[in-house]
């Protein structure tokens, strides 16, 4: 996971895809007791997706800091909506924890984004660096002058095929 890639490569997905943004932001440092059980739900939620999965879900990355970002990669807004939506033991208890705790103080906001993407429509591209955030859950492809995609990369479609990596870097 932490192999440093020597030169550009680029990760393509050849269907759509969805990316969802999600994180919090801790307002006042110094009121631990409103953020941290905020934290600990949050890595609860998590947990429970690294150690069981869910249909769809590709993988993700974590950033933690007083503003913590999360990237996950779906195969589609259905499949996202699906395990927001549908009952599960451990991670509806915590989301509705998370949700009450948010509306409670000022103390810690949240946020998310959500991107549908469709094949062709972006572009991504890592230098020198072990597979990060797209690349960590697409198949890659080395760019340079003896490469298939020797210059920019969105007007083709991808060379690229073949499985995966699944893992949860954070």
């Amino acid at each position: 996971m932490n192999e440093i890639y020597a030169g550009r490569w680029i990760a393509r997905l050849d269907e759509p895809f969805v990316v969802l943004l999600i994180g919090m932001r801790i307002n006042k440092p110094w009121r631990v007791h409103r953020w941290l059980p905020l934290v600990f739900q949050m890595s609860q939620m998590l947990r429970e997706l690294n150690d069981n999965g869910a249909p769809g879900f590709l993988g993700g990355q974590t950033w933690f800091g007083r503003t913590t970002v999360l990237i996950q990669y779906w195969r589609s807004m259905e499949d996202l909506e699906l395990y927001a939506t549908k009952s599960h033991e451990s991670r509806i208890p915590a989301w509705a924890t998370f949700n009450a705790a948010i509306e409670a103080t000022d103390s810690v906001g949240a946020y998310h984004e959500l991107y549908a993407i469709e094949p062709g429509r972006y572009d991504n591209s890592f230098l020198n660096m072990p597979r990060t955030l797209l690349s960590s859950v697409a198949p890659i492809c080395a760019v340079g002058p003896n490469s298939p995609l020797p210059g920019a990369s969105m007007a083709r479609p991808s060379p690229i095929r073949g499985p995966a990596p699944r893992f949860w870097g954070y």
